[in-house]
């Protein structure tokens, strides 16, 4: 397989996971924000910090209002990780798939990307912002299903899982990350009804609510979110299972050596870290740990399988590993 068509697959699908997990978490927020008590303390600021896009918005935008952080979010195409951009790059690198991809794919990603840029602006509005992301969430799921089902699961189909997995685990530890950071430091009493709600919605930015209620505790406590969230072998969303995904992927891939070994030290951190010994700002710093080796594995996967022949290979994987933090 050429590198070339690797890096286009593995591409596609972290964007298109990007866009269904800001769309996600976007709808979650707006949810959580209006069920909260009156005096709580809750920015939509907390998006744009989910995401590590805080310099770039500020270079567009002189305050942090909704308005302003969902015209960013979703269709600011400034912003090369809004849901508008990332429909548009994973569409420019499915076109040049059409010999590996099912026909049926290539045509949903072009009507996911045409419904995308026809509605994105009008889901800067709250009044329609749930229903339009809502379809774009489903429209995304269903190009996957389509893929699972339609597509042989060879080493083309290994790429656009690691592409999925890597993503995902990227954005779960960033949610956490951020609400473990930022928003506990706030709480005056363990049973918070105010954070209850917005652990809440951290996990159902995930869909992970209902799993979370029958595996792990009927209780919404940020101990118990961070630890189902993080270590659960079993949730398809959870930092562990993308993990041990990723490391059934690569392992189907020849030259496999490096990945292989930053995947498993990224196992063995999520293994070996105890929540509820950690103070929130320890808990922050672990997880910028985890985005660490995150970011490692993805330079490994970009340095064995998409630039190894080229001579500015050092220079590529900077500019791909910058690319994927986004």
């Amino acid at each position: 397989m050429l590198s070339r068509v690797a890096e286009n697959l593995y591409w596609m699908t972290r964007y298109m996971e990007r866009a269904e997990n800001t769309a996600r978490l976007i709808n979650a927020t707006s949810q959580v924000l209006l069920d909260l008590p009156r005096g709580a303390s809750f920015g939509w600021d907390v998006l744009i910090k989910v995401a590590g896009l805080d310099e770039l918005f500020r270079e567009h935008y002189a305050s942090y209002d909704e308005s302003s952080i969902m015209k960013f979010l979703i269709c600011d195409e400034r912003n090369p990780g809004s849901i508008l951009s990332c429909i548009h790059y994973a569409r420019e690198n499915s076109r040049t798939l059409r010999e590996i991809l099912p026909r049926t794919a290539w045509e949903r990603i072009n009507a996911l990307y045409l419904f995308v840029n026809g509605r994105a602006s009008h889901a800067v509005d709250r009044a329609r912002r749930y229903n339009i992301l809502e379809e774009i969430i489903e429209r995304r799921q269903a190009v996957i299903g389509l893929l699972a089902d339609c597509m042989s699961h060879d080493v083309a189909y290994q790429f656009i899982r690691i592409g999925r997995f890597l993503e995902r685990a990227d954005m779960t530890t960033r949610i956490v990350d951020i609400n473990a950071a930022v928003l506990v430091p706030r709480q005056q009493v363990p049973e918070d009804p105010a954070m209850a709600l917005l652990w809440m919605g951290v996990l159902k930015s995930l869909n992970a609510y209902q799993m979370y209620r029958r595996h792990a505790s009927v209780h919404v406590r940020s101990g118990d979110v961070v630890n189902y969230l993080l270590k659960d072998p079993e949730f398809p969303r959870t930092v562990r299972y993308c993990l041990d995904e990723l490391e059934a992927c690569v392992s189907e891939l020849p030259h496999n050596g490096p990945p292989l070994k930053l995947l498993r030290i990224a196992q063995r951190r999520i293994a070996g870290m105890h929540v509820d010994d950690l103070t929130p700002a320890q808990r922050h710093e672990y997880l910028d740990a985890v985005q660490a080796d995150l970011a490692r594995v993805h330079a490994a996967i970009a340095g064995e399988y998409f630039n190894y022949y080229e001579p500015d290979k050092d220079q590529r994987q900077s500019a791909v590993s910058g690319q994927a933090s986004l």
